[in-house]
């Protein structure tokens, strides 16, 4: 009996050493994530094409859909010939300019011509005071042609600008992939009207993944951003490179999802893990183990 008691006593002390010691302790679930992009349509309008699926795989710069730029065009060429007519009456207020300007030179050397003879008393002051008034006349005469130009110039400058945010409206009617992912949601069909930056389409980039995973206070030291980890796929019999990304400053009771029991009021961290999803292996919410001590 003592035997058997012995025997007992060295299992358990090697089961808890083998506890202590065995590296699966600092493995954690998590469910793969990959960073959602809402895509919107910068244009509003009807949409006259949409090239892609719920479930397809697209680059960044691929044509996703395309806005109809009718009424666009012809705001455009409405403006066009605005800036025109703008350009024709520039033209001639900057001539009553020259000329406002030249009456303005002449009437000023008439009244120093003038001037100097009534100092000279060749002329009496009466003449003087007449080319004055010409002068006042004519100096006025030139601010209001001045104003006039710079009124003209301020409407083409603001003509301009329309053009430019047109322009733009009709670039933004091309609806292109912002980066490379998977084509998870599409709220619009051909025809339909789609409001100004409402969304088109929902991609999740998958090319880099993540997974957040939460460790306890105790755990905190041994773990640091740029640490690599491994992670396992179920399927894949290779384990996949990682390195944490983010750790969380503050604590948080553990998440409801991962509840157990003997965790429910326990406090832990959060920490995200970036994967580079490689043959794209990993899949927006896919259950994978995280290794930290993979080093």
């Amino acid at each position: 009996m003592k035997y058997i008691f012995k025997l007992l006593f060295f299992l358990l002390l090697l089961q808890l050493y083998y506890c202590a010691n065995n590296p699966e302790k600092n493995i954690y679930t998590g469910i793969i994530e990959g960073k959602i992009n809402q895509i919107p349509a910068l244009t509003g309008g009807k949409i006259s094409h949409l090239f892609v699926e719920e479930g397809r795989s697209v680059s960044m710069g691929d044509t996703l859909a395309l806005i109809d730029t009718t009424e666009l065009a012809l705001e455009h060429r409405q403006l066009k010939a605005t800036l025109e007519e703008i350009g024709i009456q520039k033209r001639i207020c900057q001539t009553k300019e020259n000329q406002a300007e030249s009456d303005l030179h002449y009437a000023e050397q008439e009244y120093e011509r003038m001037k100097a003879l009534v100092d000279g008393n060749v002329t009496p002051k009466q003449n003087l005071d007449q080319l004055n008034n010409q002068l006042q006349q004519a100096n006025s005469a030139f601010e209001i042609a001045r104003q006039q130009t710079q009124s003209i110039s301020a409407k083409q400058k603001q003509v301009l600008a329309q053009l430019e945010l047109l322009r733009k409206k009709i670039t933004d009617a091309i609806i292109v992939a912002p980066i490379n992912g998977l084509i998870t949601s599409r709220y619009y069909e051909p025809g339909e009207a789609v409001p100004p930056l409402q969304p088109l389409f929902e991609l999740i980039r998958n090319d880099q993944m993540e997974v957040k995973i939460y460790i306890s206070e105790n755990q905190l030291t041994s773990v640091y951003p740029g640490q690599e980890v491994r992670i396992r796929v179920d399927g894949l019999e290779i384990e996949l490179p990682g390195h944490v990304s983010w750790i969380s400053s503050k604590s948080e009771f553990t998440p409801k999802m991962i509840l157990t029991p003997d965790t429910r009021t326990s406090l832990v961290y959060a920490v995200t893990i970036s994967i580079a999803n490689t043959g794209n292996a990993l899949k927006h919410g896919m259950p994978v183990e995280v290794l930290l001590n993979a080093e």
